[in-house]
């Protein structure tokens, strides 16, 4: 069974830093594209960052280019997500994502293992 255990979301004032981490088990780790998603209330959800599979390239949604900085350690099966200079806009419901592709998703309809969520909060 794939799981995915989102941790490090909390409250955090405009301008702060938060580390997200993401516990992944139920299947072969340097074998998915594993990634994060967020929703913010009232939108949809959207594409963060993710790392593919294999070579493990990088990618980061226009709005968080130069702030977030995304990371896998194969030996913990965890993804971490760095987010630095952080703006009330960011406050969102952060999801772990993982799927069995070369590529990261672009829509969150293409992402096949969610986790459940932590939530982050940036205050003005």
């Amino acid at each position: 069974e794939v799981q995915l255990v989102e941790s490090g979301g909390g409250l955090v004032q405009a301008g702060g830093s938060l580390s997200l981490s993401c516990a992944a088990s139920g299947f072969p780790f340097d074998e998915a594209s594993i990634g994060w998603f967020r929703q913010a209330p009232g939108k949809e959800r959207e594409g963060v960052s993710c790392i593919t599979s294999g070579v493990r390239s990088t990618y980061y949604a226009d709005s968080v280019k130069g702030r977030f900085t995304i990371s896998t350690d194969n030996a913990k099966n965890t993804v971490y997500l760095q987010m630095n200079s952080l703006k009330p806009e960011d406050t969102a419901v952060y999801y772990c994502t993982a799927d069995y592709a070369p590529a990261c998703p672009d829509y969150a309809s293409e992402v096949h293992y969610w986790g459940k969520g932590t939530l982050v909060t940036v205050s003005s």
